[in-house]
């Protein structure tokens, strides 16, 4: 667990070392929001994707493809502190287990919540299914902004990064990644 009390200090010495004042009528809370902020930002440190999974691999014969895409994240870029968030598409296709659907964003969220790369996170979330269910394949894609690439840096506040890992069948079949990636472009649900 974070050492909240740790943070808060760390949290006041960098606001006077921006060359504020911590002690100031709207700063005063501040290194406090900021390390609850931050704890709760990084979570995922704290979340075993076993407990997660809590069992809910259930047995069923069945062997097309199961999608959850617009998965909502938010993560921190590793390298500026700073957020980059956007959606998730994730497909698999069962070897006679499926896992709970309110699995598949959790397992998004305990690893977008920790210092992030997108291509790092887009690799564990597909090494872990793929670890976890023993599929026949796996199939991950992230699309982001970034405010590291936005806010500072080239400051380019319409670029969204996209990345992809696929495994199993979805790495050797074509037609099959083909139509992954068809699925996740289409809208359906909002009533379009």
């Amino acid at each position: 667990m974070p050492n909240l009390a740790n943070l808060e200090t760390i949290v006041k010495q960098l606001l006077e070392n921006l060359g504020e004042d911590p002690h100031r009528n709207g700063l005063i809370n501040t290194p406090k929001r900021v390390a609850n902020s931050l704890a709760f930002l990084t979570k995922g440190y704290q979340q075993d994707i076993d407990e997660l999974l809590n069992g809910a691999l259930f047995p069923i014969e069945y062997d097309e493809m199961v999608i959850v895409r617009d998965i909502d994240f938010f993560s921190l870029c590793e390298h500026h502190l700073l957020p980059f968030f956007g959606k998730c598409h994730i497909g698999y296709i069962p070897n006679k287990h499926v896992v709970g659907l309110s699995k598949i964003p959790r397992i998004v969220d305990a690893f977008s919540r920790r210092l992030q790369v997108q291509e790092r996170l887009t690799v564990q979330i597909a090494h872990t299914l793929h670890t976890k269910l023993k599929p026949r394949g796996v199939a991950v894609v992230m699309e982001a902004r970034h405010l590291c690439m936005s806010m500072r840096g080239v400051e380019r506040q319409n670029t969204v990064a996209v990345t992809s890992e696929m495994l199993g069948v979805f790495r050797k079949q074509e037609q099959t990644r083909n139509e992954f990636l068809k699925l996740i472009r289409q809208r359906g649900c909002e009533g379009d």
